[in-house]
């Protein structure tokens, strides 16, 4: 919008005062004790989209693991396996979602927590099997000659071995579908969806920020903590060296 001053046109910043008045509603949303209260608060909301994620990632793992282990154990027909499992994310979420919630599966959370499975095989397949495959053929050698069956070298050798790998994709698995659960808000799912979609259906844009904001923290707080957990089960030898203040590595323990 313009303004006039004696008859000269006076540009404003109305998009710039929109912006921060969306800001404005976020924050004050956010702030506001009802959000947080009740069957829709956000605490009830936050339990429901992690249980949905965690559950997906099962699901994803359950099928993932096994298959990606084995592959990378017996190393044939991985390459297949993974190129077809990438091949999935070539179908958008959205649409695989809308596909099973028209089905015998029905609208709401189940048909959420299947798409988002589909989408958290790829990665938690493809880093199993790289992190087998990558295990050192002297260490398989070494365990043959010490009479190791096959089995007992895979769970006591090649395993630990590939654990950093394994965790980073489960770890890259986790976020990815805490940032897609979101979407199940659009078969009448639950979650942190809902807080955004009834946003823009009321065109009150504060809080879809407010919503597009939890989701985002819900992500940061993910990653950091499977971060730390990644770290936790990684063994001891394989953990990337602490960085010093000074940006060098720390000494190791009795150095």
């Amino acid at each position: 919008m313009n303004g006039t001053v004696n008859g000269t046109v006076i540009p404003t910043v109305s998009g710039t005062a929109d912006r921060t008045s969306v800001v404005g509603d976020a924050i004050t949303w956010l702030n506001d004790p009802f959000n947080w209260t009740g069957q829709s608060g956000v605490p009830s909301r936050l339990v429901e989209h992690l249980g949905m994620s965690a559950l997906a990632v099962l699901l994803a793992a359950a099928v993932a693991l096994p298959v990606g282990i084995y592959l990378g154990h017996v190393r044939r027909g991985g390459g297949l396996a993974v190129v077809l499992a990438n091949a999935s994310r070539a179908l958008p979420t959205l649409a695989l979602l809308l596909i099973f919630a028209s089905t015998a599966i029905g609208f709401g959370n189940r048909a959420t927590v299947l798409a988002a499975a589909v989408f958290a095989i790829p990665p938690i397949l493809t880093n199993a099997y790289t992190g087998v495959l990558g295990v050192d053929p002297d260490v398989r050698d070494a365990a043959h000659a010490m009479g190791m069956t096959p089995m007992r070298s895979l769970l006591r050798m090649e395993l630990p071995l590939a654990v950093p790998l394994v965790a980073a994709g489960l770890r890259t698995a986790t976020v990815q579908v805490i940032a897609t659960v979101p979407l199940a808000a659009l078969v009448g799912g639950g979650g942190l969806g809902p807080i955004i979609v009834s946003g823009f259906a009321n065109r009150r844009f504060g809080q879809v920020l407010a919503g597009a904001v939890l989701v985002a923290g819900l992500c940061l707080v993910a990653e950091a903590v499977l971060a730390v957990a990644q770290r936790a089960v990684t063994p001891v030898g394989l953990r990337a060296p602490r960085r010093g203040r000074a940006g060098a590595a720390a000494p190791a323990p009795g150095a």
